[in-house]
């Protein structure tokens, strides 16, 4: 690997952290149907989509010798586990409301299943190295700066800070997987992330779309609020638009995921649980530590 290492952090596994899923509004960010289905579809990808992650780090875990790297395999395997455990259950909530959960999720898995027959293994870690990219990515514009998740519920905020932490802490581990031991050549890797981003994107927007439609919208009402939406998330100044740069480093010869800066507020989080053992006040003074 030739890119210099900056900001490596090791993965740390943590269990059994209680959001409180079952007392957030349907709405539950400012009461917006919109910015709310839109993270809700994110998080119907969740669980299926660290198992398909999962898979494919595993694809290669015989043939790791490094034993930094087969430690660092073996906490992000577990903790996408909890990210899958922790999400399956905001799922069952959509599932209370009468969204069509089900419906997307055996979509998404016909999907990875597809992409696990019909690719080779070099191509799918290069997959889910590109997604992991994203969500570090994404991890630290949601709570860089403390207006972006202002207006949402304490307790889902606190569960995509608890997730954002690990991303930070797992952005390089598929990574070095898919340099160090599966070979992936560049070209392979820069078509992985184009692919990734279209349809991350339009799954993402298509599943928003029928969370909406199941809660009665109509097809005028749904265009409006994407149409007040979207600016929110890819306008000028939106919240995906700010991260341009970094997203683009990925395509730099030499890029590594640790020459981003870890969020600065990080510590925060790490030494908020480490004191209370409970991850919604962790979540709150993360964000509340943001800029």
């Amino acid at each position: 690997m030739n890119a210099i290492v900056h900001n490596q952090i090791p993965p740390t596994v943590r269990k059994d952290l209680n959001f409180k899923l079952d007392e957030i509004p349907r709405f539950w960010f400012a009461g917006d149907p919109f910015r709310t289905r839109l993270f809700d579809a994110l998080s119907l990808t969740f669980p299926d989509g660290e198992r398909y992650f999962i898979q494919c780090v595993r694809l290669f875990r015989d043939q790791i010798q490094d034993l930094d790297l087969d430690k660092r395999v073996a906490d992000f395997i577990m903790q996408e586990a909890q990210h899958g455990i922790a999400h399956d259950k905001m799922n069952n909530i959509l599932r209370d409301q009468g969204m069509p959960v089900d419906k997307f999720i055996k979509d998404v898995n016909k999907r990875f299943a597809h992409a696990l027959k019909r690719h080779p293994s070099s191509f799918n870690i290069a997959i889910t190295a590109a997604c992991e990219h994203l969500t570090a990515l994404m991890a630290n514009t949601f709570f860089n700066e403390k207006a972006t998740m202002a207006e949402a519920h304490p307790y889902i905020r606190a569960l995509f800070a608890w997730h954002s932490i690990e991303e930070m802490e797992h952005r390089d581990v598929a990574y070095d997987v898919m340099i160090n031991i599966a070979k992936t050549p560049a070209k392979t890797r820069y078509v992985a992330l184009i692919a990734v981003s279209v349809l991350m994107f339009y799954f993402t927007m298509q599943r928003t779309n029928g969370l909406l439609k199941a809660d009665g919208f109509s097809l005028k009402q749904r265009y409006q609020l994407a149409r007040r939406g979207l600016p929110w998330l890819v306008g000028k100044n939106g919240v995906l638009s700010k991260i341009k740069n970094e997203y683009l480093d990925w395509y730099k010869a030499d890029f590594h995921p640790s020459q981003h800066a870890v969020i600065q507020q990080y510590p925060t989080w790490v030494e908020t649980l480490a004191k209370t053992g409970d991850p919604i006040l962790a979540g709150e003074a993360f964000w509340q530590a943001a800029i």
